[in-house]
């Protein structure tokens, strides 16, 4: 992995499904476009690219793939999405906020995968100027994801976030630039977090 050398800044939100990572992402945009900053908002696994859909279709059980196969699949994603849109736009000086990223790989991935085999597949992508994880307990997750009106088996849902959860923990002081939020509190106390913090990198 390296620096990101262009001009634009990119920032990236992490986090267990229902850790309220998207909410962030839009207020997040929303204050670097009021600095007065080019924003571009996007999030993986992307929708547009044929490794998109069939991540999408393995994902909602219309395909199956085995694990390995899986991560093969949305680091094919990944990449076109950084050749496509994320360093042409960073290029630009438009600043990138992602909804997840590699770490989501690793966290997720590394249920059923090697975790350095994971890092070693994303080895040559750009490293995130800034990347927020926001952590909540696995409980947590699923009440707000039934919230949504999502259909989820929980005891299913609840064992695999609990593993997730550990994952994200033990990438603790691996990476430069990565910030552990407690994601328990409002939604206004985690922005404020958030916006504290990337004063030190957002120029």
């Amino acid at each position: 992995m390296h620096k990101n050398p262009y001009l634009g800044k990119f920032i990236v939100f992490e986090g267990l499904d229902g850790s309220g990572e998207t909410t962030q992402v839009s207020l997040f945009g929303a204050y670097v476009e009021n600095l007065g900053s080019k924003v571009f908002i996007t999030k993986e696994p992307t929708k547009n690219s044929e490794y998109g859909k069939e991540i999408e279709d393995i994902l909602k059980h219309r395909k199956t793939a085995e694990g390995v196969e899986l991560q093969k699949l949305f680091a094919k994603d990944r990449n076109e999405h950084l050749e496509k849109e994320i360093i042409p736009a960073l290029k630009e000086g438009t600043n990138v906020i992602s909804d997840r990223y590699f770490f989501s790989s690793f966290a997720f991935g590394s249920i059923d995968c090697d975790l350095e085999w994971l890092i070693e597949l994303n080895d040559d992508f750009i490293l995130p100027d800034a990347t927020f994880v926001l952590m909540v307990k696995p409980e947590t997750a699923v009440e707000r994801i039934k919230k949504r009106g999502l259909e989820t088996t929980f005891f299913e849902e609840l064992e695999k976030l609990k593993k997730v959860i550990k994952n994200y923990e033990s990438l603790r002081g691996r990476f430069e630039n990565l910030f552990f939020i407690d994601g328990e509190r409002s939604i206004e106390e985690v922005h404020k977090e958030i916006v504290e913090k990337a004063r030190n990198f957002l120029k």
